[in-house]
């Protein structure tokens, strides 16, 4: 199964010293097909169906070390979230938007968030986790959004960033629930539905800000009133949605094993989908308050 998280769609823990685990293998949703051992084409999994070398006299073979664990995860999403905050914070006592440094701090933001965005970019296509990278676009995505955050508190409304961290927070309580209660099946088809509604919404956006570029105002209004309303919340789901992708793709790595490196990714990505979620929670909170 693999994310549509960018980091986890390409390499989904299943790279090892350059193999591939066969994690990210291509079986049915619900599990290996009947009459299969889906252990025999991964090596970080123990296999159940294997004879007790010990009673056949033969050395048995040491437990793997070095897998990722959920501590590990854990402890590498708060370092980076960890970041995230704290750049967040310098950025929003240090850049003022005022009128005064207003245009300097925009620019300033515009400029942290390209930088996060090419961190992002060159992480996920590398073979393995860089941590000095991940936390580098956590740095800077953490300037852009304590920039964002300050104007839209400045300029908008002050209630609204508690509120998006809030919401955020909900969200993220709500979807971990529901898939450890298995109310959220995360399935091939589950899997295909995200990824076509988070196409379609990326492409929408996308000629919303071109007509917005060129044209002026706010484009298509997919960004403002009730359209804006509606897509807010839609980008919302979609990001719990992502949430959802990113635990079974945590669950199936710790399962299989993989690499206690790799939970640098697994921090990178739901750092990257709680990024959108918030940012979400902003925007729609700024239109419902702008309403007023």
């Amino acid at each position: 199964m693999r994310s549509s998280n960018p980091v986890f769609s390409r390499r989904g823990f299943s790279r090892d010293n350059g193999g591939y685990a066969g994690f990210n293998a291509q079986q049915p949703a619900g599990g290996p097909a009947a009459g299969t051992n889906p252990y025999a084409t991964n090596p970080y999994a123990t296999n159940p169906y294997a004879q007790d070398t010990a009673q056949l006299g033969a050395p048995q073979a040491p437990a793997r070390t070095g897998a990722m664990t959920i501590d590990d995860v854990v402890t590498r999403t708060g370092i980076t979230l960890g970041t995230v905050f704290v750049t967040a914070t310098l950025a929003w006592l240090l850049l003022p938007v005022d009128p005064a440094n207003i245009g300097k701090s925009y620019g300033i933001g515009i400029g942290a968030a390209l930088v996060a965005f090419v961190c992002a970019m060159i992480q996920a296509f590398k073979r393995k986790a860089s941590p000095a990278l991940i936390l580098a676009y956590a740095a800077f995505e953490g300037v852009f959004l304590g920039v964002i955050s300050s104007a839209v508190s400045t300029y908008v409304t002050p209630g609204a960033v508690p509120q998006a961290v809030l919401g955020t927070m909900a969200v993220f309580a709500g979807v971990l629930i529901a898939y450890k209660m298995r109310w959220i099946r995360v399935t091939r088809r589950f899997y295909g539905f995200v990824m076509a509604a988070a196409l379609g919404f990326i492409l929408l956006m996308a000629v919303n800000a071109l007509f917005a570029l060129f044209g002026g105002g706010d484009g298509l209004g997919f960004r403002s009133g009730g359209l804006g309303i509606m897509f807010g919340v839609i980008g919302i789901v979609l990001g719990a949605c992502f949430l959802a992708l990113d635990f079974k793709q945590v669950e199936d790595g710790i399962t299989y094993g993989a690499p206690r490196e790799e939970s640098w990714l697994a921090a990178f990505g739901l750092t990257m989908t709680l990024v959108w979620i918030y940012l979400e929670f902003l925007r729609l909170i700024s239109i419902l308050q702008g309403d007023d």
